[in-house]
């Protein structure tokens, strides 16, 4: 009889530590969140606010899958092969803020997330915004390259890899954007660190695969939409919230 007593509490317990992590809620915010300033982008539900780059309607290779938005592959793509479907949130400009979103990737998946979009037309979501690498850094075909993993500033700052979580789980990146000044914190841990439009900008950019773009050398925009791309692997979207600063 002692015996299931100390069972019994001992299941209790494990219940009890369990159960702040089952209460978290998804795509919702805190009291605290809410005092702060932070609003949410993505509702759970449906694709409200979001539209293709350089579109009026969300893509077909996008859907809602256990409270999250979803990319797939797109209809008669194979693995990798984008079908257009980069999106943006257009309904405002940001300058300076704090974006937090989490992301989870499939095997071999390869994304990215985006700030300071401006829309070209005829252009990739990628072609005059920096980007915050989501990738599969064990699968991945574009992992030789430090600053292509998880969390880089794509093709020109390197994230710590041991940062990442494994593939099929959540991994949590927020961006941090004042006067210029912006920071990568992935799953805790800072990450990046650069300045935007001075001279070590420049260099970076002088040294990666944006040297000879338009959207790039003439300098990106001073604020801009949020955007998700589509690289033609499946990915995961949640808890997408931000607060201007």
């Amino acid at each position: 009889m002692k015996r299931n007593i100390f069972v019994t509490a001992s299941l209790v317990l494990a219940l009890l530590v369990a159960l702040p992590v089952f209460s978290q809620s998804v795509n919702k915010l805190s009291k605290k969140e809410k005092k702060e300033g932070w609003t949410l982008l993505f509702n759970g539900k449906n694709f409200d606010g979001w539209r293709q780059c350089n579109g009026t309607a969300m893509p077909a290779n996008w859907t809602i899958e256990d409270n999250a938005m979803k990319v797939l592959i797109g209809e008669g793509k194979k693995p990798g092969q984008g079908a257009g479907g980069d999106i943006l949130f257009p309904g405002k400009k940001f300058k300076n803020f704090e974006l937090s979103i989490d992301w989870k990737a499939s095997k071999m998946a390869n994304s990215g997330i985006f700030f300071n979009v401006r829309e070209v037309p005829g252009k990739p979501i990628y072609y005059a915004a920096p980007e915050i690498q989501v990738l599969d850094n064990v699968d991945a075909s574009d992992n030789k390259i430090d600053s292509h993993l998880a969390g880089s500033l794509y093709d020109m700052l390197p994230a710590d890899p041991k940062t990442v979580k494994p593939t099929g789980e959540w991994n949590t990146i927020v961006v941090r954007v004042k006067d210029g000044q912006v920071t990568h914190t992935q799953n805790g841990v800072k990450v990046v660190s650069y300045t935007l439009w001075t001279p070590e900008w420049d260099a970076l950019i002088a040294k990666s695969k944006f040297k000879n773009f338009p959207g790039f050398t003439e300098g990106i925009s001073k604020e801009g939409y949020i955007g998700l791309q589509d690289h033609g692997y499946p990915v995961w979207f949640r808890n997408i919230k931000i607060r201007e600063l």
